[in-house]
């Protein structure tokens, strides 16, 4: 089940619905900090003495408006693919800044056992989402745009893609938690019945 909290994809992709859901998710837990700036969040994290629950995140992400300041010196882009930089990581979560150029996006991906929040900061993000069926394989979902301030999140063992649409003419970035921290990322092709192939983030897109 995606969860999508209110607030790549390819260019042959229709214009992406912007009309947020909301699925049920777990309870979060008592007595956690809320979070106003991405200081006091990376705070938050480092308290955690056990893994977050994904409510919890979503809650975090909400209350959460990272200052330009904060974020200027996790600013920086790259030409081959969306950039990674790291905030925060323990054993329990990892929090990243993404920095995408228009035109990169994800592989069409889960998280391999974690669950995460995204949180858009400046641009505009593209959300695909795929479902699975016994005769058809992996199939197309739908389409969802995220601008400044909105939410999204996936639960396990969501598939989808993300990305900064060629057509937005402006750079995108994005602030993600992960529980427990990413390491690796099962790639799919629509068609498929199981995943291609298995991409390891510390060698693949590494985090700066």
């Amino acid at each position: 089940m995606l969860i999508q909290f209110p607030g790549g994809v390819p260019a042959h992709m229709p214009y992406a619905d912007t009309q947020p859901t909301t699925h049920a998710a777990a309870a979060p837990a008592q007595n956690f900090t809320q979070a106003t700036t991405l200081g006091a969040l990376v705070a938050t994290l480092a308290a955690l003495r056990r893994p977050p629950a994904l409510q919890e995140m979503n809650e975090w992400m909400h209350t959460t408006a990272p200052q330009a300041k904060e974020l200027r010196p996790l600013v920086g882009f790259k030409e081959g693919t969306y950039a990674r930089h790291r905030v925060f990581t323990s054993e329990h979560v990892e929090l990243l800044v993404l920095c995408w150029l228009p035109g990169q996006r994800t592989p069409i991906h889960d998280h391999d056992g974690s669950y995460g929040v995204v949180r858009v900061c400046e641009g505009v993000m593209w959300e695909t989402l795929f479902a699975t069926d016994e005769a058809r394989g992996l199939t197309y979902q739908s389409a969802r745009e995220w601008t400044p301030g909105l939410i999204t999140g996936a639960d396990v063992p969501d598939i989808h893609q993300l990305g900064n649409p060629e057509v937005s003419g402006q750079n995108l970035i994005t602030l993600h938690m992960y529980a427990p921290p990413l390491k690796s990322l099962n790639v799919y092709q629509v068609g498929h019945k199981e995943s291609v192939s298995t991409v390891w983030m510390s060698s693949w897109n590494p985090t700066i």
